[in-house]
């Protein structure tokens, strides 16, 4: 099959460091590959991919300081795509809501898996291209009240190879957050429920934009070097030893979270996840399993002696059975076999799919 996939500009696929749509569209991309299908990558042009590339910018746009319009370059990265669009059999898009125009206006189908929220705002477009197949990520990013197209749920996934399973957590004990500093990924209440419990903290991430006013008042001034640590922005291999060796990792998000990488990134080391039970995370986690799903800062802290007591390898074990990239390779060719069958359906063409499946 011919796939177009297009991915955000932001970042680069795959991400050096933190970027979880571009993670699953390279992992994506590099699976279909390895399929025998022939796959067009739409992305940053410091992308590195199996796939063919194309781009309208050479690197990621946060890494361009000239770059003043971000929204300049995905019309320029659409326009390019639905120009071509006849060389390819469907076309799927990561970016949101900006693709939901340009595939009216073409006969090659569009699939969106929609990788964010939904907001007063965004439902507006939402409405309108109601019809188009979406693809969602979890089953908690469902809204019912906007009568989506929503063809099927793909979890996303991990390259479980790349994730060292560590039987044991590091001495002295500690436990861990990842993720975007954003008050909506909270680590003010990691740092709180590390101050309520005793326990060392070690944070990494990348400050958000727009939330460096939150991490100078809210973050900085708790970090002291001894029991509440922040590494920064960390690569992958620093990623896979910051919560492989600890004895959870903290997930205390306070909003809808649709996915959630960092959850499976932890359990595929071995490291049970101690979260919030908002938006997805009781389809991630097996709680009581591997991890512990909890309603309030008390129930976090009260989880952590808990989790000490799980056995680490059923964690690796749920992400390798549930969280694979040929699990969600697999559910996503589905999907585009169902997507092009209704699309030659609805034009009254009869064509057999076995053409196009590779």
């Amino acid at each position: 099959m011919r796939i177009a996939q297009v991915a955000p500009l932001w970042e680069r696929v795959p991400p050096p460091t933190y970027g979880g749509i571009e993670l699953v569209v390279g992992l994506l991309c590099d699976e279909l590959v390895r399929r025998g299908h022939e796959v067009t990558l739409f992305a940053s042009g410091d992308s590195i991919s199996l796939a063919k590339l194309q781009s309208v910018h050479r690197q990621a746009l946060r890494l361009d300081a000239t770059v003043k319009e971000y929204g300049i370059y995905e019309m320029l990265q659409l326009s390019k795509v639905y120009e071509k669009a006849s060389e390819f059999d469907i076309i799927h898009s990561h970016i949101g809501c900006a693709a939901f125009p340009f595939a009216k206006l073409v006969k090659t189908p569009t699939v969106h898996t929609l990788h964010g929220v939904f907001t007063s705002d965004n439902e507006k477009i939402f409405t309108h291209a109601r019809g188009q197949p979406c693809v969602n990520i979890s089953n908690a990013q469902r809204e019912p009240k906007l009568n989506l197209n929503c063809v099927a749920t793909v979890y996303n996934s991990i390259d479980t190879n790349i994730y060292e399973f560590r039987e044991k957590p590091q001495q002295p004990p500690y436990l861990a957050f990842l993720g975007r500093i954003s008050p909506e990924k909270g680590p003010h209440l990691a740092i709180e429920i590390a101050k309520r419990s005793g326990w060392n903290l070690k944070m990494a991430g990348k400050i958000d934009v727009g939330a460096r006013k939150y991490f100078e008042q809210e973050i900085k001034p708790h970090i002291d070097g001894k029991q509440i640590e922040y590494f920064g922005e960390v690569n992958h291999a620093q990623k896979n030893e910051l919560m492989g060796n600890a004895v959870a990792t903290l997930f205390p998000i306070t909003w809808g979270e649709p996915f959630g990488l960092v959850m499976i990134e932890s359990m595929a080391t071995g490291t049970p996840a101690i979260a919030m039970e908002i938006g997805s995370t009781s389809e991630v986690i097996a709680n009581g399993k591997t991890g512990f799903l909890c309603r309030t800062l008390e129930e976090c802290v009260a989880a952590i002696d808990k989790a000490a007591q799980l056995n680490r390898y059923d964690c690796r074990k749920h992400v390798v059975n549930n969280f694979s990239v040929q699990r969600m390779t697999e559910g996503y060719e589905a999907v585009y076999q169902q997507v092009v069958a209704n699309r030659f359906s609805q034009n009254g063409r009869v064509r057999s799919l076995s053409a196009i499946a590779r």
